[in-house]
């Protein structure tokens, strides 16, 4: 992981955003990107009650995710699209109880990722102790938790979940930051209905026009910077 300035950015948006199917974006039928069960609609984060974190996870993923998709020049940040609710929504809905998973093992958290999640843990379970084991880790080394760390305090800590260099003997850790990395990406672009991506910003920000529907006038276009706003799956138009 590495500071996003400038291009790096840029690179990083776009980069996800070409790799992200469209059922992804849409959220029509994979659980990693379903959120609970009904679709509430979006509140603003100080209203917002986590179905699932407790306070202090709450403020570690409030704090990680913010690093990882900060608010800058170039667009809204993951705070700001409130990916924390999409997380939370899907601890709380099947895909944190990996309702859907073949989990009676046996597992191999040595097998290469051919062979898929090898961990006995469900996506709660996972993130429960990645949190605290990754709190702890920050009490001893800074003498205090994730979220009361620097900025730079912060980033080197996730660095260090992402290169294996911080290690727990409960958990692979840079398996726990690979969930929270995807699952923020998930949140920042996935369509509104599911938690995050508030308002469409960051459709809005690339020019991603979501569901709408209708482009037969534009089939012949290329490289035309396209004007119409993004539709949501609700209807919702910007």
């Amino acid at each position: 992981m590495s500071k996003n300035t400038g291009n790096n950015r840029r690179d990083f948006i776009r980069n996800v955003f070409v790799a992200a199917p469209a059922i992804a974006l849409f959220g029509s039928q994979p659980s990693h990107v379903l959120a609970a069960e009904g679709s509430a609609p979006q509140p603003t984060m100080a209203d917002y009650t986590p179905l699932y974190f407790k306070k202090e996870e709450w403020a570690f993923i409030s704090a990680a995710v913010d690093c990882l998709i900060p608010h800058d020049e170039h667009g809204p940040g993951a705070l700001e699209t409130q990916v924390p609710v999409f997380i939370d929504r899907q601890m709380f809905g099947y895909f944190g109880h990996a309702a859907t998973w073949y989990m009676e093992g046996p597992f191999d958290p040595s097998a290469g990722a051919d062979r898929g999640y090898q961990l006995p843990l469900t996506p709660q379970q996972l993130y429960r102790i990645g949190i605290a084991e990754t709190d702890k880790y920050c009490l001893d080394k800074y003498k205090k938790v994730f979220a009361e760390l620097t900025n730079e305090q912060k980033v080197a800590v996730l660095e260090g979940l992402e290169k294996h260099e911080i290690t727990s003997p409960r958990l692979p850790l840079d398996t726990f930051f690979s969930f929270l990395l995807d699952n923020t990406k998930e949140g920042y672009f996935a369509d509104p209905i599911h938690g995050g991506n508030k308002d469409m910003q960051s459709w809005k920000m690339i020019g991603y026009p979501g569901a709408r529907a209708s482009y037969y006038e534009w089939v012949d276009k290329y490289n035309v910077h396209y004007p119409v706003g993004p539709v949501s799956l609700k209807g919702v138009e910007l």
